[in-house]
């Protein structure tokens, strides 16, 4: 699969190490170029400095006939500006959002985005893990 990436931090690079792992095409924007840095030294795919909300930038990276985009930078905002322009205005059929605040998570989820919210994942899993500790007791 061909997947641009927005955001070079640390989830952004894992998950393109991951990407890469796996066989995909990736391509990373970032707006900071040292964000660049935190890829893996194997990385072999373009990097594009820029603003993801600047449709040159989107299609310099190959937004254009991408299978997937992911948008991984730490600004809800952000994240959730870039996915709706590569979902409406590029047609990206998969379009993955990270959004930190679990309120927006469900307007934009309920909107049709795909998200991915840590906040309520990790509350999740640390629910678990007191109910499984405390049954344990």
């Amino acid at each position: 699969m061909r997947i641009v990436v927005f955001g070079s931090g640390r989830t952004g690079a894992w998950l393109v190490e991951q990407l890469l792992d796996a066989g995909h095409d990736v391509t990373v924007i970032d707006w900071n170029e040292a964000a660049f840095g935190r890829l893996p030294e194997h990385y072999s795919a373009a990097t594009v400095l820029g603003n993801a909300m600047d449709e040159d930038v989107l299609r310099d990276a190959g937004v254009e006939g991408c299978d997937a985009f992911v948008a991984t930078t730490g600004g809800d905002n952000r994240n959730i500006m870039v996915s709706q322009i590569v979902r409406t205005v590029f047609g990206v059929p998969k379009v993955i959002s990270r959004i930190k605040d679990p309120i927006r998570a469900d307007i934009y989820s309920g909107l049709g985005l795909e998200v991915e919210c840590r906040t309520l994942a990790g509350a999740t899993l640390i629910l678990d893990l007191v109910e499984r500790t405390a049954s344990e007791v």
